[in-house]
């Protein structure tokens, strides 16, 4: 159905940024074969939980210590498009399964390398979690109070800068390879996507418009038009009207009335401070149900707060089909929408031993040799 329908992904087992690609092309409609480590030994051996970023995928369990285990993947790798692997550097090359043998197996394979700290460079075996890697870019330093900074969950490194970076790699490899018929290996460093994503503040750090303090910046919380500010119950509404119209109807909507002070000024840092009061005052007068009752369908860009338990069912959410269950979990939809291939979730991801005779059927084994694969514990 989806854009990538007929393209096969070998996703070599991984946490975080590796499902999330995995979830972005089987989304798209590529068919994902996930290699698992097995977890335990003949009876109690299982795979390990799925979630949301596991769904629609065929899985595997495969003891790649084993010879037959490296055997299986490098077959499925021959018979792949993509490959996807999230280990350190120089794993995959001591397991027997680098870029340089499967590239040999399969000249049009692309192979999909994720690591924090990139392939090579003084850090690169090093161990890291997406916070390590964004706090040496200035984005951790950039997100916070004014008094410290403040982890912002794993979304820049671990999602954005390794995740979609590689899914746009992923893509654009594919069709590079409808010219020239040659696969090709994708170096992707959570370091080198995050940077990406700050260049916006790096400009305005070099052009001398952000200052190296929290909370006192156009998009950190500093501009009184573009902060959050809590209601009288304790919860909060969001505020990004920068633009003139927009901030002139918040203040109306505010009771603060068209201040032509304010307006006017709207701009200057050195007023934001007295400004955020203002508005903050404002809005300890409401819950925060008056105020996003008050704003309702109009521009003045000021929205609630939700908690992860409200999102679902914001009713904008629910009218655009924004979540959608996978097994026993509730996620987002797939995105972007296309209007002809349509993305979409077939379900979560297999359980033990469900496609297993499938997927080394892909391979080229037959049932014999699958039930002395099985027996011996190399695959599961």
């Amino acid at each position: 159905m989806g854009p990538l329908a007929g393209i096969r992904v070998l996703e070599v087992c991984g946490i975080g940024p590796i499902p999330f690609v995995g979830m972005m092309l089987s989304d798209m409609g590529a068919e994902v074969i996930r290699v698992e480590r097995i977890a335990g030994k003949g009876d109690t051996a299982s795979l390990p939980p799925a979630g949301i970023l596991e769904r629609n995928r065929k899985r595997i369990g495969v003891d790649l210590k084993a010879a037959e285990g490296v055997a299986l993947v490098k077959a499925l790798a021959a018979q792949s498009d993509v490959l996807l692997e999230g280990f350190r550097p120089g794993v995959m090359e001591r397991l027997g399964l680098g870029p340089d043998e499967c590239l040999t197996l399969n000249p049009r394979l692309i192979y999909g390398r994720m690591t924090g700290w990139g392939q090579q460079g003084p850090m690169a075996n090093l161990g890291g979690h997406d916070l390590n890697y964004i706090s040496t870019l200035g984005v951790t330093a950039a997100i916070g109070t004014s008094q410290r900074p403040v982890p912002p969950l794993n979304l820049v490194g671990d999602y954005g800068g390794g995740a979609m970076t590689m899914t746009i790699g992923v893509c654009a490899a594919l069709h590079e390879r409808n010219n020239s018929g040659l696969g090709q290996v994708i170096d992707t460093a959570m370091i080198d996507g995050a940077a990406l994503l700050m260049n916006t503040v790096y400009e305005l750090a070099q052009r001398g418009e952000w200052r190296n303090e929290r909370e006192a910046n156009l998009l950190d919380g500093g501009a009184h038009f573009y902060a959050v500010y809590e209601t009288s119950d304790g919860k909060f509404m969001s505020v990004g009207a920068a633009e003139p119209h927009f901030y002139r109807l918040l203040l109306v909507e505010l009771g603060i009335g068209e201040d032509e002070e304010m307006i006017a000024r709207q701009w200057e840092s050195a007023k934001w401070p007295e400004y955020k009061t203002r508005l903050a005052s404002a809005f300890r007068c409401r819950t925060r149900a008056e105020w996003a009752s008050q704003f309702e369908g109009k521009d003045a860009c000021c929205t609630p707060v939700l908690e992860l338990d409200e999102v679902a069912s914001y009713p904008h959410h629910k009218a655009r089909g924004l979540f959608v269950k996978t097994g026993e979990f509730e996620g987002a939809a797939p995105a972007p929408r296309f209007s002809r291939t349509v993305s979409q979730v077939t379900g979560p991801a297999s359980d033990k031993g469900e496609c297993t005779d499938d997927i080394l059927a892909l391979a080229g084994i037959g049932p014999a040799e699958a039930a002395a694969l099985k027996a011996s514990g190399a695959v599961l």
